[in-house]
């Protein structure tokens, strides 16, 4: 375990804690970084990062900031796509959390209300993650602590895929084709494992039950294109559900300027009305 220490705009020092392991699956050690806000009792937001569910790192955390907002943040790792197949990434990220509930007392933050999110992969994790509290195939029992609720209370999915079964007919090359990021994770071609695909689609799981959502998509992307989040956000909407949809005018699949200046703004809004 390896504590760092992080600058403070409040002049008081963030810790960043290195390496927790919350779970071991098969042998394959899962851990998570935690950095933790001075202010004492932070809420928790937990960050799921993307690349495709066969790479990126928790290491890479563009939303640590938020400790100088006063919320605790935990970024988790899953296992890859050349490690396990669908369902595992999911029940990963809901052992995290689990985890966290467990050890909360131990790290000083609070878990009275949780928010999910992350980016590109990451957010269609953290957009299921949200939309299934209570499924229990999804559920899973990685890393134990089955005491401990994998609910969350509020969901930030940064330009996440979350309809698969659309998309094979929108971007086949990411859904259907050999080797391609969503065949890889569900074990087939979405368009072949269909049941797989709609398990996996955060759309099919929107329920009237489900916390708000924050999404950020970029007009140009053209890895996820926007009608994903568009069609997720009306689903939300005709559930009668709390959504905001931030379309960045020309902005791409990724980048500081989703966290940065207005975006900033909106996601400490987001999560001080939903969190505190």
């Amino acid at each position: 375990m390896c504590v760092a220490f992080l600058p403070s705009a409040a002049d008081a020092e963030a810790t960043k804690i290195k390496d927790l392991e919350f779970a071991s699956p098969d042998g394959h050690s899962l851990k998570l970084d935690l950095y933790l806000s001075p202010q004492p009792d932070s809420p928790l937001l937990v960050w799921i990062h993307g690349g495709g569910w066969r790479a990126g790192s928790k290491a890479r955390c563009p939303v640590s900031w938020l400790t100088d907002e006063g919320f605790a943040v935990a970024s988790i790792s899953y296992r890859l796509t050349d490690k396990g197949t669908f369902p595992d990434q999911i029940h990963d990220c809901k052992a995290a959390v689990r985890w966290l509930r467990a050890n909360a007392d131990k790290y000083g933050y609070s878990v009275d209300r949780i928010a999910v999110a992350g980016s590109s992969a990451g957010g269609h994790l953290s957009a299921l993650l949200g939309t299934t509290g209570g499924v229990k195939v999804l559920e899973g029992n990685v890393g134990g602590n089955e005491d401990q609720s994998s609910r969350v209370d509020a969901i930030v999915d940064f330009f996440g895929p979350t309809d698969f079964v659309h998309r094979t007919k929108t971007q086949p090359h990411k859904t259907t084709e050999k080797g391609s990021p969503v065949s890889l994770l569900l074990g087939g071609p979405a368009d072949k494992k269909v049941k797989a695909a709609k398990l996996a689609s955060p759309i099919h799981h929107v329920s009237a039950d489900d916390p708000p959502l924050l999404i950020f998509h970029g007009t140009d992307d053209t890895t996820v294109l926007i009608a994903q989040s568009d069609r997720f956000a009306e689903a939300y909407r005709k559930a009668g559900l709390s959504v905001r949809c931030e379309k960045l005018d020309g902005a791409k699949h990724g980048g500081a300027v989703f966290y940065s200046g207005e975006q900033r703004k909106t996601l400490t809004e987001f999560l001080n009305m939903h969190l505190r």
